[in-house]
């Protein structure tokens, strides 16, 4: 059982809507997202599940709607402003240096809370050696909570999927976000890499306190770890609420079922 408390919205996602050409990946989307807690995005494929993560985070810029994030209102932002102001993301390709090590992959999540220009860096003196250290110390912290000290200094390349995945994991919460988002973190894993995932992302948003927002197709995941899920079909929300709420709803039941398709 979560104990964490749930604060107010940070997130509020008003009538978005998204389209490349004639078609219409978002169409007047509407929800929220609450400090503290475990938000999934749940849908068939083609849903727009992906769509709304790369609008929430930048990397798309709806035609229409609001997004506003700790109450600043915009429509459009630039993946890098994103990251500046607290909003991490996986992807469903994993996206790493393969063939760098994997203390140097969850290093990089570092690069925007360095302040040394980059000769500085590249000379390794002053200044900028003590603040590598301090970025390697933060480093070494999350690949001791992560449970990947053995592998630390293997390429990435070379790694299982599900280790790698979790390295991508320590990249994200190398930047500290206060909005993590998941895009379908379990794909491709086995059962026990599941588990391991799933107890990760709860102790993150347990013992961070990082929001999260993650995509997820394993439905018993999503239940046991969502405070709230919303559901898209064909780009528009068709339930909100709890996973109880959710999974009670008829046009979610006929979504996944197939009832109407």
């Amino acid at each position: 059982m979560q104990t964490r408390t749930i604060g107010e919205v940070i997130l509020d996602i008003r009538d978005v809507s998204l389209a490349f050409g004639g078609v219409k990946a978002l169409t007047e989307v509407s929800f929220d997202v609450r400090e503290h807690e475990i938000r999934a995005i749940i849908g068939p494929n083609g849903a727009g599940k992906s769509s709304m993560l790369n609008v929430i985070n930048g990397v798309y810029h709806p035609q229409r709607g609001t997004i506003a994030f700790h109450g600043v209102q915009r429509t459009q932002m630039r993946p890098h402003e994103a990251a500046r102001q607290g909003i991490a993301r996986t992807f469903q390709n994993i996206a790493l240096f393969k063939g760098m090590s994997v203390l140097d992959n969850i290093m990089t999540g570092r690069n925007l809370k360095m302040s040394s220009n980059i000769f500085a860096q590249a000379l390794y003196v002053g200044p900028a050696l003590k603040e590598e250290l301090r970025h390697r110390h933060k480093v070494e912290e999350i690949i001791d909570f992560l449970e990947i000290q053995s592998i630390r200094k293997t390429p990435v390349g070379r790694l299982p999927y599900g280790l790698q995945k979790r390295v991508e994991l320590g990249r994200a919460l190398a930047a500290e976000p206060n909005l993590l988002l998941l895009d379908e973190p379990m794909a491709g894993m086995n059962m026990e890499e599941k588990q391991d995932m799933s107890r990760f992302i709860l102790d993150v948003n347990d013992q961070f306190g990082t929001t999260i927002v993650l995509i997820e197709h394993d439905m018993g995941v999503v239940m046991d770890l969502s405070d709230r899920v919303v559901v898209l079909d064909y780009g528009k929300k068709i339930g909100d609420g709890t996973p109880d709420e959710v999974r009670a709803n008829q046009a979610v039941i006929d979504a996944y079922l197939g009832v109407k398709h």
